[in-house]
């Protein structure tokens, strides 16, 4: 049965407003808060759940192309709320959307194809992102939502962060700041019982520490990068604020599409070839979004906007990218991780591509068929390279939901 009244994914709004009414008729229990607001002035609310000292905090709407987080924590407070067992000694707390001016941009809720995805799609660029930009802007410039995320941190003191994250196409894997003995295991069982493949080789992880399938640990500061070009580290994130108080934090991924070719832990016959392969490709297919871009910007009007900047910030971590996966030698061997790097190297000129286009066809420039062309076709081949297949809404989220539970049990157990 559906965990959601519809199979699609929640707006912000429903989800102010679910929680909202929820609290109403929980008050002795339930407290929610404005803990800040965004650039453009949207409220950031925190919802509330007991009282107890040892605390989880979870964090969803970090990434507006991701959103099975909102709906994943909707399904979460009515079960912390419905089951005293979850709150014995523990009180829970729920950041409903880190980024709302993000989310109100990304107006995919219900996509029936990954063209369909990408037609409404955004990401911020990275210093834009509240989880990532303390990795690539000093304190004083870091935005709003940034510093609301870090405060509420600060104010929770979490034995376990949780942030809800996802990926279009893929699998589910899981990244800790610390090791989390025992949570691999009831990880991988929900994955299967659920059908959504475990991606054991994921590049976002390349070279971490194995927990077990799809379970990576971050690596201690002064680890080198596998990719040295990209700007951000998830060490300087606000994935690592928990720790100042003795806490961690786990980031949990499920796919909105599934690809089976992403738990392949065979080796690869030739990776570091495979890898240069794949750096042609993207330099590329960013040539040409560029070349498109490059003949419309002088008849743009007004100030570069989000969408316009975040195609721009993506296109110009390509170079470096490319050249890194010239100059490195593979981080890992595996079917899987040079499946997870052509997955990347399809994901960056591709999204660029779908946030460009939107622009373009709000200003009525003649480029629009050239660039929607090329969203349509590398959407097509995505799908088709990676077999993608749909996820019920409702598996995504109760997989999540399983991934987090499990998580604060086994964290919890840490500090006994």
């Amino acid at each position: 049965m559906s965990l959601l009244p519809e199979p699609r994914y929640p707006s912000v709004p429903e989800l102010v407003s679910s929680v909202r009414e929820l609290a109403a008729r929980r008050p002795r229990l339930c407290g929610l808060a404005e803990v800040g607001a965004s650039r453009a002035g949207r409220p950031l609310h925190l919802l509330s759940v007991g009282r107890a000292r040892r605390a989880v905090l979870v964090v969803a709407g970090a990434h507006a192309n991701e959103p099975t987080g909102g709906a994943t924590l909707l399904a979460l407070v009515r079960r912390v709320v419905a089951d005293h067992r979850l709150r014995a000694g523990v009180s829970w707390h729920f950041l409903l959307c880190a980024d709302p001016d993000g989310a109100r941009l990304h107006v995919t809720p219900a996509p029936r194809t990954l063209f369909d995805y990408h037609l409404g799609f955004f990401r911020p660029a990275g210093p834009e992102q509240p989880e990532w930009s303390p990795s690539v802007l000093p304190p004083e410039l870091q935005p709003p939502e940034t510093r609301a995320l870090i405060g509420v941190v600060d104010a929770v003191r979490p034995y376990l962060q949780v942030s809800l994250h996802g990926t279009e196409l893929g699998g589910s894997w899981v990244q800790l700041t610390r090791d989390v003995p025992g949570l691999a295991e009831p990880f991988r069982k929900s994955a299967a019982e659920l059908h959504i493949p475990v991606e054991t080789g994921a590049c976002d992880a390349a070279g971490w520490p194995v927990s077990g399938p799809g379970v990576r640990v971050m690596p201690a500061p002064g680890t080198d990068p596998a990719y040295p070009s990209l700007p951000d580290d998830a060490r300087h994130s606000t994935w690592y604020a928990a720790h100042r108080h003795g806490g961690m934090t786990a980031v949990v991924e499920v796919p909105m599409w599934a690809s089976d070719l992403v738990d392949d832990p065979v080796e690869h016959p030739d990776p570091a070839g495979a890898q240069r392969r794949l750096a042609d490709r993207l330099l590329r297919d960013a040539a040409r979004v560029e070349a498109v871009l490059a003949g419309a910007l002088p008849r743009l009007d007004g100030p570069e906007g989000p969408l316009l900047r975040a195609a721009r910030w993506g296109l110009g971590l390509v170079p470096g990218l490319a050249a890194d996966w010239v100059r490195v030698p593979p981080a890992e061997t595996t079917m899987s991780y040079v499946g997870s790097v052509d997955a990347f190297g399809r994901r960056l000129p591709l999204r660029a591509a779908a946030m460009a286009l939107r622009v373009l066809r709000e200003a009525g420039d003649p480029a629009v068929p050239e660039l929607e062309r090329l969203v349509a076709a590398w959407s097509a081949a995505f799908a088709a390279r990676f077999r993608a297949r749909w996820v019920p809404v409702a598996h995504q989220v109760e997989h999540q939901s399983r991934t987090v539970l499990a998580a604060a049990h086994h964290a919890r157990e840490l500090m006994i």
